[in-house]
This record gives C-alpha cells, structure tokens and sequence, in this order.
C-alpha cells in the first residue's frame, strides 16, 4: 500500500522538482546505463582492431532502430494510454491494454524477423555494404539481430508499460540488468569465444530477454495496476486506435531515423570507410547527453498524462517548465565536458589514423545536435502524453523527411563538410517546429483552464 500512495503522490501532488527527480533521475540513470550498453559493443570490437567488423555494427544500426521503434509504438501508445487510464481510476481496461501491449510485441517482433530473413541480401545491400568483407561481416549480424529481434522489441514495450504506472525505479532496474547482462556476454562472446559481430548481436538479444523477464516479474508481482496483466489480449478496435495513434509517430520517427542513417552511411562511405566508423564511434559517444535527456523526457510523460487527464492544467505546465529547465542544464553540461575531452575520447575506440583524423570533427557536430535533441525530445514527449497524436506525428516526421534534402543540398555544395553538419541543421529545423507546435498546444491548454476556472 505504501508504494502505491507513493507512486499516485508524485504524479498527483509532490512538489514539481521533487517528482521530476523522483520519476526522471532513476530514468536517466537508467537510459544511460544502456547507452553505455552501446558503447561496450563498439568497445569490445574496437579491441579487434577491425574497421571492417566496426563499419558492419554501424551499417547494422537501423536494425536496432527499426525493432526498438516497433517496442517504443507499442509501448508509447500503450502506456500513455494506461497512464490516463489509472488516473481516471480504470483499472481492469489499463490491465487489459498492457496484456495486449505484451503480447503484441512478441508477435510483431517475431514477423519481423520473418520478413528480414527472406529479404536478407537486399537489406544488407540497402545499408551500404561494399567490400566483400563488410557484407560478409554486416549479413552475419543482421540475420542473428532478426531472428532474435522479438527480444527487443518486447523489452522495449514492457519498460513502457513499467514506467507507465510512475514505476521509474524499476525501469531502470530493468535497464541495468540488460547493460550488466549485456557486459558479460559481450567478453564471452567477442573475447572469449572469438563469435565477433554475431556475438555482439547474440549478447544484445540475451541482455534484452533478461531485462524482460524483469519487467514480467515485475509488472506480475509487485505492481500498484497491473496484476494480472499476462491474462489479457483482446481489446476493443476503439482502444487499439487510441493506442497506435500515439504509438505511430515513433514508428514514423524510426522509418525516417533509418532513412537518415542509411543515407548517411552511403553518403560518408563515399569519404572513406574511416568515415563511416567515425560516424559510429561519435553517435554512441553523443546517445550520452541524448539519452540524459531522453531520460528525463521520458521520465515525466506518466506526469504529464496523469495531470493532462484529470485537468491539472497548473500542475500540467509547471512540470514542462521545469523539465525544459533541467534539460537545458544537463544537455548543456554533458555537451560540454564531452566536447572538452573529445579526443581523449576518440582515441578509446580506434587507434586507426583514418578514423582519428576526422573523428574529433564529426563528434563536435554531433553534439551541437544531441543539444537541440534534447528538446525535441521533451516536445515529443509532451504531446504523446497528452494524446495529440497529429503533433506527435508532424515531429516524428519533419525530423525525418527534412534530413533528405538537407543531406542532399549540403553534400553537393560542401562534400563532407555538408554530410558531416547535415543531421546538425536537420535537428535545428525540427527544433523549431517543437517550438511552434508546443505554442499552438500551450494556448489550447489556456483556454481550457480558463472554461475549468
């Protein structure tokens, strides 16, 4: 009972700072735990000393994005749904949308590993492999990323649905089980057993099912809700709706993430495979200030639902404010002391002088971009709590579609330079279009406190 009160306390009247650090700290903690669960792959391969093994995990990217992004729709339609669901008292309906939101993960994760095994020479074409070696290196782990790709997109699900009762703790709980889970098979794997790029995939799904089987245990046991929930599947066609709604703007972001990289890595293969690996050292090396503020964005999204839904339009506010305020320091502080230390840095990954060279130049650009992404992140978060789907919807695909042109543009007129700033702009623009959303949504919520009043 204890937990419960406490859970319903920070969403429904703790102090603002003190629930966002309730609800976001352990989150951050959490997703930067797992972004050092990226790292360590990159690591552990960089110890090989293989920039064709290297170039193949970062060709092998929108894998991981696309089975993440099937998890994130699920678990971020189904969990804002049940957060609003909990708030208004409905119990038996938000068990109902988390057994669906479990079950569906398995099923979707298991027809995509299907379908990619059929089209699995095509794929390995499409991300950019050129050299025998890279492709040789890049089907090996893709082909084990699918067929254990289920894992993936099911942890994903089920730490949402975790988070979605104010349960931040344990979702990061389940964050760290998957990173330590994730060390020790990586040195079984790659060092030990000499399995190379399948062992990272094969750690990644073992380290994921771990996590899972947490959040189970968890959701089963010990949550306030949700007990009960594995016994449900069958909802209504109306609450499906409502959560692919929500649920679709991430699975728009990641088809367009994957188009981004994709063109990224076909465009900087041009420069060099030194480039490309550089570009997948500086992307993980800046998940961290990304994912900090992922973290907290993600940390506040059952504060926001609960409070949009029971029309604590004050509450509501205070909350945004104070989230953009602790991004803008942390994103800001992290950005920094990453850029100050950047070639120490780099120098932990690749001894290859090809991959220093212009290493240090992509990660700058790179964290003037996890900057911007930090906000863009909160807008996102923001509008999928409160169930607007169109802005949802309108930023998942302007972060998307823009990075197309943008690229283009700039790789004709600058060359590298214009590859290497091109995600830069691209995040920028979109940054701007948050903001001109979340205004269009800040005076919607004038006006219905001012009818509540």
């Amino acid at each position: 009972m204890k937990q419960k009160l406490s859970n319903k306390y920070y969403l429904e009247s703790a102090p603002i700072t003190k629930a966002i650090a309730h609800l976001s700290i352990p989150m951050m903690i959490g997703m930067s735990v797992g972004t050092i669960y990226n790292v360590i792959n990159a690591f552990f391969i960089g110890l090989l000393n293989n920039t064709d093994m290297l170039t193949a995990i970062t060709l092998g990217l929108p894998i991981f994005t696309i089975l993440m992004a099937f998890g994130n729709m699920l678990g971020a339609g189904g969990g804002t749904f049940i957060t609003r669901l909990v708030a208004k008292q409905n119990i038996e309906k938000a068990k109902k949308i988390a057994g669906y939101t479990f079950y569906s993960s398995i099923i979707i994760g298991i027809l995509l590993g299907i379908i990619a095994m059929i089209a699995l020479n095509p794929i390995v074409n499409i991300m950019g492999a050129d050299t025998s070696a890279i492709i040789n290196y890049t089907k090996s782990y893709s082909l084990t990323m699918f067929i254990g790709g289920f894992a993936i997109v099911m942890n994903f699900a089920l730490e949402q649905v975790v988070r979605a009762e104010g349960a931040s703790k344990e979702s990061m709980f389940g964050m760290v089980v998957s990173t330590i889970f994730s060390l020790i098979f990586d040195t079984l794997f790659i060092l030990v057993f000499k399995f190379n790029v399948v062992g990272v995939a094969l750690s990644m799904i073992l380290a994921n099912i771990a996590s899972s089987i947490y959040y189970v245990y968890y959701l089963e046991t010990k949550s306030e809700n949700l007990k009960g929930f594995i016994k449900n599947f069958n909802i209504s066609l109306k609450d499906k709706i409502e959560i692919y709604k929500i649920g679709v703007s991430e699975l728009f972001l990641a088809g367009f993430l994957i188009i981004t990289t994709l063109l990224l890595n076909n465009y900087s293969i041009r420069y060099g495979e030194g480039v490309v690996a550089s570009f997948g050292i500086a992307l993980r090396i800046v998940q961290v200030p990304e994912f900090l503020a992922m973290g907290l964005a993600l940390g506040i999204i059952p504060l926001i639902a609960y409070n949009f839904s029971n029309e604590n339009f004050k509450r509501l506010e205070d909350s945004i404010k104070q989230s953009a305020l602790w991004i803008l320091g942390l994103s800001g502080g992290v950005v920094t002391l990453v850029y100050i230390f950047r070639n120490v840095i780099i120098h932990l990954f690749s001894n290859d002088s090809a991959v220093l060279s212009v290493g240090v130049y992509i990660m700058a650009a790179m964290l003037i971009s996890a900057f911007f992404n930090g906000f863009t992140t909160l807008f996102t978060g923001i509008f999928q709590a409160s169930g607007q789907g169109l802005p949802s919807t309108i930023m998942a695909i302007t972060q998307g579609i823009l990075f197309i042109p943008v690229i283009i543009v700039l790789n004709n007129f600058f060359g590298l330079h214009g590859v290497i700033w091109s995600m830069t702009i691209t995040e920028i623009i979109t940054f701007l279009t948050g903001v001109i959303l979340y205004i269009i949504f800040n005076n919607k919520i004038k006006k219905n406190k001012v009818v509540a009043n």
